[in-house]
């Protein structure tokens, strides 16, 4: 009984471990894509930005409406037909995966490709994105296959495929990104083109990066396959389903599986293209529509960038436990499922809200190292005022994969689309009546992500009898990173006054800053109960973790 019990633990906690590995490819893909958006910045300028984050959020919601769920469903699908042994069928799914990624692939290029003069033109209100659109067409085909491959390894609960062609993927899209908006906003100045057409061939050479990145992560699944055909081959052998499910079954349950999931992620992401919309239409109608591209940079560029960083994060652990709770609750294990919710939620906290702190009370610096000195101060007040978003948009993120992974997949559809409809009367009313402009975009996002976060937990609980503990999930993370927050503030005011005569005091106050606030952090939640030992031991290196604590004193 013991034994199983422990089983039971440890299988609960392999997407902690599995979804740590993939949190950490994610913080590195992360700081790989902020790098290079640094000398991407700088070459096309705001503007140019603004053109290529236009251009990515047509492509994003395409992406959403084709093939973005996939990964979540497969490795939904697969995971629920391997905790029963049945490998012939989950072989299957891929194979019908394949060529539904054919389809919607396809689909979404011709949509982009025959379609980027319309939505540069007469939607986004920035007629320039149209280069980067093209250039973003064949990425849809690329990142459809590559998403079956993603699900098809994470059915198996392995996130290591995913994570190291995650960080193949940044590597690839940041060289050949800077790379070709340097030489394409040459050409395009040699040529003689006016200065807006310029940038928006800088933003396309943005733009191919991503489908180079894409292409390179899909080529390395190809050759991981191949190497591993013979222990696919093994596993089917070792089969011990019944009935094998035919081809019409499995595209049907796909089909019922990825419908939901995409509905409800593309409404869940599609306030961004809204945002860009509504926002350029009516600083058009203001007669401002010359700060639209420019204003919408900042946002995108530069806020949007950093804050995506510790959501990165959330997303992870989303990915690794969709297919856990899946297992689970396919096992009709209420404990595991429970366990699984529990450290998934305490988890995504514990990052999330000391890296809102941060965001929030070092923005100054770091937006002025990372952008340049006087960068901009909208920059800095966006963070200020927005920061709470990492918070809000983590635990929305971790709660729909909750109740996706138990089988609720409208639950959360519904929940996205009346957020979406408060979110859209929210950037309204910030934009016509209170005139806040692109910070009206900002408060709107907060409103979205704290909606969706309201009606998943009323769900969870409603539908899962899920009780939240809140202690140690939300409260003890807040006081550390509030304690964390307030040292690092002063200590970063303390250093660069006394370097003040030195011209890399702002490097060496935000540094140090940071790694000691790292340090008061984690010291915090050891100190306060938030993280136990036994906790500690499911994270990768838990032993070293545990013995570094003994030797500060902070274990007994």
């Amino acid at each position: 009984m013991e034994e199983n019990t422990e089983h039971g633990r440890k299988k609960s906690s392999n997407f902690l471990v599995q979804g740590s590995i993939y949190a950490v490819s994610a913080i590195i893909s992360s700081i790989i894509g902020l790098l290079y958006r640094l000398p991407l910045t700088r070459i096309i300028g705001d503007d140019g930005i603004g053109y290529y984050s236009a251009a990515f959020n047509v492509y994003t919601i395409i992406l959403l409406l084709s093939s973005y769920s996939l990964p979540l469903a497969v490795s939904k699908m697969i995971s629920a037909r391997i905790s029963k042994g049945s490998y012939i069928n989950a072989r299957r799914i891929l194979n019908a995966s394949i060529l539904y990624a054919t389809v919607v692939g396809g689909a979404g290029f011709c949509i982009i490709w025959f379609g980027a003069g319309w939505f540069a033109s007469f939607f986004l209100k920035m007629p320039e994105s149209v280069y980067a659109l093209k250039a973003l067409a064949p990425t849809v085909w690329i990142v459809s296959y590559l998403g079956v491959m993603r699900g098809y390894y994470q059915g198996y609960s392995t996130m290591v495929p995913t994570s190291v062609s995650q960080v193949i993927e940044q590597l690839v899209n940041a060289v050949v990104s800077v790379g070709a908006a340097w030489f394409l906003l040459h050409y395009a100045m040699r040529a003689g083109m006016n200065p807006k057409n310029v940038y928006g061939y800088g933003a396309m050479g943005g733009t191919i990066g991503t489908g180079a990145g894409a292409f390179s992560a899909l080529l390395m699944f190809l050759i991981l396959f191949i190497c591993g055909r013979k222990y696919f081959k093994k596993r089917v052998k070792e089969d011990r389903s019944i009935h094998t499910e035919s081809y019409r079954e499995i595209s049907g349950i796909l089909f019922m599986t990825v419908v939901p999931v995409i509905l409800s992620t593309a409404v869940y992401n599609v306030s961004g293209i809204i945002d860009t919309s509504i926002f350029g239409n009516t600083m058009a109608s203001m007669g401002l529509a010359s700060k639209t591209a420019g204003d919408f940079g900042i946002y995108s560029g530069k806020y949007k960038v950093l804050i995506n960083v510790p959501i990165a994060i959330a997303n992870a652990l989303s990915s690794s436990l969709i297919p856990t709770l899946s297992g689970a609750n396919a096992a009709r294990d209420k404990g595991q499922v429970e366990s699984s919710i529990s450290k998934a939620i305490r988890f995504s906290m514990i990052v999330a809200i000391p890296a809102a702190v941060g965001l929030a009370v070092l923005a100054e610096p770091i937006i002025s190292l990372l952008f340049g000195a006087g960068s901009s101060e909208r920059a800095v007040l966006m963070m200020h005022v927005g920061s709470i978003a990492v918070i809000l948009y983590s635990l929305s993120t971790v709660s729909n994969a909750i109740l996706q992974g138990t089988s609720h997949m409208r639950v959360p559809l519904r929940h996205a689309v009346i957020s979406l409809l408060i979110h859209i009367c929210a950037l309204l009313i910030c934009l016509n009546i209170f005139h806040l402009g692109i910070f009206g975009v900002v408060f709107a996002d907060i409103v979205f992500a704290l909606c969706m976060c309201l009606f998943n937990a009323a769900s969870i609980r409603k539908i899962l009898t899920y009780r939240q503990e809140i202690k140690r999930t939300f409260l003890l993370p807040a006081l550390c990173a509030s304690i964390m927050g307030a040292a690092a503030y002063f200590l970063y005011r303390f250093i660069t006054r006394i370097l003040y005569r030195f011209g890399f005091r702002i490097l060496a106050g935000t540094v140090l800053s940071i790694l000691a606030a790292i340090l008061i952090y984690g010291s915090l939640l050891i100190r306060t109960g938030c993280i136990t030992e036994y906790d500690l031991t499911f994270f990768p290196g838990g032993k070293k973790l545990v013995r570094a604590a003994r030797r500060l004193h902070l274990l007994t």
